[in-house]
């Protein structure tokens, strides 16, 4: 059920509390995200709720009314509770954006001072907004750890191969010469397939592997607007990639290949593919989403001709508490990181999800 309050601000523009539970709020929330330059596909309900539903996290929804009853400000929340990491209410969970998307400054003050509060309600000790609108005093701006990647498609193959830098152009064309079948789909052996090649390439990259029920949630929810695009040969894939599309913009997210990948071009034939594809159904945006800086991934996009901006989080930590730190390149995860790596497959598989 839907519920109201002003959470002790006078004068406030109405604030409702909306649960997973409430479809007809749901919908309307999702027309207003539809409608925004400045949402992303992690503040629409099909995210929020593939999540808690994927993870067995929670979902949540703030938003801020106008005197005719229309939708001003939206912060959707996921409350994320992990045995390594604590309590956090999250915008949004298992997400590289998120954060207060609203109209007007006071609107923004209202939605973070009521997620204060709410977080205080739920003992979760720590707030975490990927993006968004600023929220005021009382918060921190991490920024510098993040960087995101995005520019315009171009208009046919040829000129979007000449919108990448030469050198990677020329491993781009030599993988294309390789006769690659690449495809784009939902079915269970594309998701089987992809969630085979993501387990590896995680356990290989030193983190936990989220849970397959997480994708399977997405790719459910989203419909046509997620996607699993693979490249194969012979039968066998080689790379693979869950892509979003939101609002004119195709996003690769969850990634996996196979180790032999890099030598055989088979990721430069994925994203290509991925870029026609998009092209081909209507977008205008490659957003090849965000990294950590410094990482061999950052590296890689700025290969492909992207330029890297800077993304700002911001952070709330309770009275008493330390902000969590969840980034595996932070210096206090680096042996756990490299113990992870060496762990059996069979082992990370089973308990990975679990962590994660």
């Amino acid at each position: 059920m839907m519920q109201s309050s002003d959470f002790g601000l006078a004068g406030a523009t109405m604030l409702e509390t909306v649960t997973a539970a409430d479809s007809g709020a749901l919908a309307e929330i999702e027309g207003f995200v539809a409608m925004r330059s400045d949402a992303t596909p992690f503040h629409r309900p099909a995210w929020v709720c593939a999540v808690a539903r994927g993870t067995g996290q929670e979902a949540l929804f703030l938003i801020a009314r106008g005197q005719g009853g229309d939708i001003r400000g939206l912060l959707p929340l996921n409350i994320i509770h992990s045995p390594i990491f604590g309590r956090a209410l999250v915008s949004s969970g298992f997400a590289v954006n998120g954060g207060i998307v609203a109209d007007e400054p006071a609107t923004v003050r209202q939605l973070a001072d009521a997620a204060i509060a709410l977080a205080e309600r739920r003992a979760c000790e720590t707030i975490e907004l990927r993006g968004g609108l600023a929220p005021g005093a009382g918060w921190t701006v991490r920024t510098g750890g993040y960087l995101n990647f995005e520019r315009p498609l171009a208009a046919d193959d040829e000129a979007e191969l000449l919108a990448i830098p030469r050198k990677h152009r020329a491993e781009v064309r030599k993988g294309l010469d390789m006769g690659y079948a690449v495809d784009t789909g939902d079915s269970e052996a594309m998701r089987a397939s992809h969630y085979a090649l993501y387990q590896r390439s995680v356990h290989n990259l030193g983190t936990p592997v989220f849970p397959r029920s997480l994708f399977d949630h997405v790719l459910d929810s989203f419909g046509g607007d997620a996607q699993v695009t693979q490249v194969s040969q012979g039968g066998v894939v080689l790379s693979s990639v869950i892509a979003l599309y939101h609002r004119g913009a195709v996003m690769p997210y969850w990634q996996g290949a196979d180790l032999n990948a890099r030598k055989a071009r088979s990721n430069e034939v994925l994203y290509f593919g991925l870029m026609r594809h998009a092209r081909e159904r209507g977008c205008h945006t490659f957003d090849f989403g965000r990294s950590k800086v410094g990482t061999g991934t950052a590296a890689y996009k700025k290969n492909w001709g992207f330029e890297a901006e800077p993304l700002d989080y911001f952070i709330y930590a309770a009275p008493g508490h330390d902000a969590r730190n969840i980034n595996p390149t932070a210096p206090q995860y680096q042996r756990k990181v490299e113990l992870w790596k060496k762990l059996p497959a069979g082992l990370v598989d089973r308990i990975g999800p679990w962590i994660a």
